[in-house]
């Protein structure tokens, strides 16, 4: 646009704009509907270079399809340290993947009436070299859209794996070690064969291995998910479902799948037992637990009110911040050994 004046010139065509594409297509018996995306930068307010102008509007049309398409988005300087900020994440992960920058840290699953750990989650954690300890809030959902997710995945495994069975043969009990995989893990190629190496090296035993997916990913593609985890429960490793109750799940669908395990997520856990409705939901989730023969286990569990009440209604197993933190491999093992006694 040439000869700008004001401010509402450029609204004004960015409307019609998309007010003209919305228009429905008719063609031979179909139609087709469209949208659009619009970015817009400005001269000389975002810079006078024909080549960053182009840029930056391109960089606000991403934004504009982020927020849902069919709309129109300014460029902002900020979008220019947002995007700058992931690429030079994006290029610290691949070098601390490379690098060894990452930890494994580990949760206790513990017995609610004995107070026995039964089993470890496999959490991992960024020792960044400059900005110190990240939380996985910060860098798996960029691990996921980098597709670097797998890499990673398979270094925790890999860990988790040699780890457990590193303390099993210093006979202490550190019970199953439950790993979370994603859809991208889980439907690579040779997860199973990397299941089987590590086995194989560590003289890890396939009874001490849970692989927890969420609730969410498995009714993205029920069917696919199914087959895939037949194969590996198969294989002699349990299956838990994670964050149950957040992902809509039909009770034909968990009739189907090879389940040994519901994870009742920390959102219901985190209202009983002073809110009805979330009180009742999770009676109902333990009661159908029990009814299928599947084990149960509350995460996030934080107060003795909160295990009191899981304890009366018949969970077995928890999971949070009232026995423990995720902890390093170092701390683990020194609870691991004041069980043992």
């Amino acid at each position: 646009m040439k000869d700008v004046k004001k401010h509402d010139d450029i609204l004004n065509t960015a409307s019609k704009i998309l007010k003209i594409i919305k228009q429905p297509i008719a063609i031979e018996h179909y139609t087709l509907y469209s949208s659009a995306s619009i970015g817009i930068s400005r001269y000389p307010t975002d810079d006078i270079s024909a080549e960053n102008l182009l840029k930056y509007a391109d960089t606000a049309m991403y934004k504009a399809k982020e927020e849902g398409g069919n709309n129109y988005q300014f460029y902002t300087r900020e979008m220019t340290d947002i995007a700058y900020e992931h690429v030079m994440m994006e290029r610290d992960l691949r070098e601390g993947i490379k690098q060894g920058h990452f930890e494994v840290f580990y949760q206790p699953q513990i017995h609610v009436k004995t107070g026995e750990i039964l089993g470890l989650e496999a959490l991992v954690r960024w020792n960044h070299p400059t900005v110190g300890l990240l939380s996985p809030d910060i860098f798996i959902p960029l691990s996921e859209k980098t597709g670097l997710i797998v890499e990673l995945d398979l270094w925790v495994m890999k860990t988790a794996m040699e780890m457990v069975s590193s303390w099993y043969k210093e006979g202490l009990n550190p019970g199953t070690l439950a790993l979370n995989v994603s859809m991208k893990q889980l439907e690579y190629p040779d997860l199973q064969k990397e299941i089987l190496k590590n086995s194989k090296m560590f003289e890890f035993k396939s009874e001490w291995l849970e692989l927890e997916i969420t609730e969410t990913e498995v009714m993205r593609n029920p069917d696919k998910v199914i087959q895939i985890l037949d194969d590996l429960h198969r294989l002699g490793l349990a299956i838990a479902i994670d964050d149950f109750g957040t992902g809509y799940s039909s009770l034909s669908h968990l009739k189907r799948l090879p389940i040994d395990k519901l994870k009742i997520d920390k959102s219901f856990i985190s209202d009983v037992p002073r809110d009805e409705v979330a009180s009742a939901i999770v009676k109902t989730m333990i009661v159908l637990a029990q009814s299928l023969k599947i084990n149960v286990i509350a995460e996030g569990v934080e107060t003795q009110e909160q295990k009191e009440f899981l304890e009366k209604e018949g969970c077995e197993q928890i999971q949070g911040y009232y026995y423990s933190k995720p902890v390093s491999a170092k701390e683990l093992k020194s609870m691991l050994l004041r069980q043992k006694g």
